[in-house]
């Protein structure tokens, strides 16, 4: 079997703004009718272990860790109001949803990532996200992350081609890079480029020497990157704990309670309330498929 581990959060994003400015008056639950309608297609495409992950907050416990993380400061009220919607509608039809408040959709789907990988009748996991903190969770081609957008599939060796650290490495090169996405800089002076190089070297933040003498790649102004890692190695170990996920058994207790069954009695009135009282159809008709 496949799981199909879903970001729940970047999804509705990613269809609220894939309607046109002109056309989201009116329309509502127009994030939730297009996430809904992805999770339809992926199930209609032989899918039958799936869980969704969702920011029930955008909130989380990082923020009390750096201020300047991300929030809902400034986000739309018609996205917001989409998040409690979405998760209902995903329920309905059936899925396995986390509603995250302390913790994060990206740590929910990690959590639930390696309980499924540790489950031997599982074949692969596949986290359908672009998130660049998800590399991290990448192994092999067991666990690989899936950017449906562009219909890519990153193993552990995409992750190295992609970023130039394995994903155990992840963490650190975001600590050092930034990430803008969630709201922290990094280390000024340190690119993409040579914290990779770092980084292949030495494996963790930790592990890389405050003297530049004793580094073991050379990377062009190495004096000045190694005093301000020196200077400000205590942020950097913040963005380190900021940017690694946090994983939770308790979160998926088996693979099991991932299988999709069909969609609920309550269903038909959420498509409704979509505007879409066809998709109850098709809910049951993929269900119906799927039946010996």
């Amino acid at each position: 079997m496949r799981v199909h581990l879903v970001d729940g959060t970047y999804e509705l994003f990613r269809h609220y703004y894939g309607i046109p400015a002109e056309a989201r008056e009116g329309s509502e639950l127009g994030g939730v009718r297009g996430v809904v309608d992805s999770i339809l297609y992926l199930l209609a495409e032989g899918a039958t272990h799936v869980g969704v992950a969702c920011d029930h907050v955008i909130e989380s416990f990082r923020n009390d860790l750096w201020p300047g993380y991300k929030s809902s400061a400034g986000m739309e009220p018609a996205i917001l109001a989409q998040f409690s919607p979405l998760e209902e509608a995903l329920e309905g039809l059936g899925v396995k949803v986390w509603s995250m408040v302390d913790l994060e959709a990206d740590d929910a789907l990690a959590s639930a990532a390696a309980t499924a990988a540790a489950d031997p009748a599982v074949e692969q996991v596949l986290i359908l996200s672009p998130d660049k903190d998800l590399a991290q969770c990448v192994q092999g081609r067991r666990i690989v992350q899936v950017d449906r957008r562009h219909r890519v599939t990153v193993d552990e060796d995409g992750v190295v081609a992609k970023y130039g650290v394995p994903p155990a490495s992840i963490p650190d090169w975001l600590a050092l890079v930034g990430d803008s996405a969630d709201g922290f800089p990094g280390l000024p002076g340190w690119g993409a480029k040579t914290a990779a190089a770092v980084l292949a070297a030495h494996g963790h933040l930790g592990d890389i020497p405050d003297a530049p003498g004793q580094w073991r790649v050379t990377v062009r102004g190495a004096p000045k990157l190694a005093a301000v890692l020196a200077q400000g190695r205590e942020a950097a170990e913040l963005f380190l704990d900021l940017a690694t996920l946090r994983i939770d058994p308790s979160l998926l207790g088996s693979v099991a309670e991932l299988e999709w069954r069909g969609p609920t009695d309550a269903f038909p009135v959420l498509a409704t309330r979509m505007g879409v009282p066809q998709m109850a159809d098709r809910a049951r008709a993929i269900a119906a498929h799927r039946r010996p």
